[in-house]
């Protein structure tokens, strides 16, 4: 999943320096600069593309400069400077919306998931390209899920519900249904467990089966229908991860 998620948070940054790139002209020296220094990020010099994107901004405070180098410090990981230049790139052009998006994927790389919900949110605002505000929304949903696992882990069940509720209000998220179904298996609410995991299973992508057959099995045996609950715990148990707690509840179930 983090894997897919990073590749995403790639095509986004990709798609965006496309569009802006196309966006105003430069002088010819300030050009040359710029266009060097996104050829030694994309070859790896991270601090060779640095470098040139500085001298570049001693001759034109460019809102695109700043963008490209907020992306090369979030490479670096280092996320309070790309935050920094994103800033810079919004002072130089307030309508540089892009900058929230960007603020958003550094934020949520950084783990600073309400701020990243927060720019996502500011982005969507005033954005025009609605394939980018639709991948804008999935972050947010993914934010939200993450917002909802912490308090899920700090067993805030209340706190945890409603962000994984704004989360699939955002995004139809495998990961936040099952997480909902969880919550709701410990609060006793089992049809609405039982409801969950049903949509985790209807927009599954990640989520493995033998979860989702477990979750509902434990939804039937809260219900009372033993010969449910006895068949997803079977069709769970072929999953390893589930095998020996299948296997204890159909020992038990009667």
């Amino acid at each position: 999943m983090k894997k897919t998620i990073n590749m995403v948070l790639s095509i986004m940054l990709l798609l965006t320096a496309v569009s802006f790139a196309q966006n105003g002209k430069m002088d010819k020296e300030v050009a040359k600069l710029f266009n060097q220094g996104n050829k030694q990020k994309r070859s790896g010099d991270f601090d060779g593309a640095l470098k040139s994107y500085t001298e570049a901004l001693k001759k034109s405070k460019d809102a695109r400069i700043y963008y490209q180098m907020s992306l090369v410090y979030k490479k670096k990981r280092e996320f309070a400077k790309a935050e920094e230049m994103l800033n810079k790139c919004l002072e130089v052009d307030p309508k540089f919306y892009t900058a929230y998006n960007g603020l958003g994927t550094t934020f949520y790389s950084w783990g600073k998931y309400q701020k990243a919900i927060d720019n996502f949110k500011k982005y969507m605002e005033n954005a025009t390209n609605e394939s980018r505000k639709k991948v804008a929304k999935k972050y947010i949903g993914y934010a939200y899920t993450k917002l909802g696992d912490i308090a899920l882990k700090e067993k805030k069940y209340d706190e945890a519900t409603d962000y994984l509720m704004k989360a699939v209000a955002n995004y139809n998220y495998d990961k936040a249904y099952l997480k909902l179904a969880d919550i709701y298996l410990e609060k006793g609410k089992f049809n609405k467990a039982l409801e969950a995991a049903d949509n985790a299973a209807n927009f599954r992508k990640k989520v493995p089966k033998g979860a989702l057959y477990f979750y509902k099995g434990m939804a039937y045996k809260g219900l009372h229908n033993i010969a449910k609950a006895k068949e997803n715990f079977k069709k769970a148990s072929k999953d390893r991860t589930y095998r020996d707690r299948c296997k204890y509840e159909l020992k038990y179930l009667h």
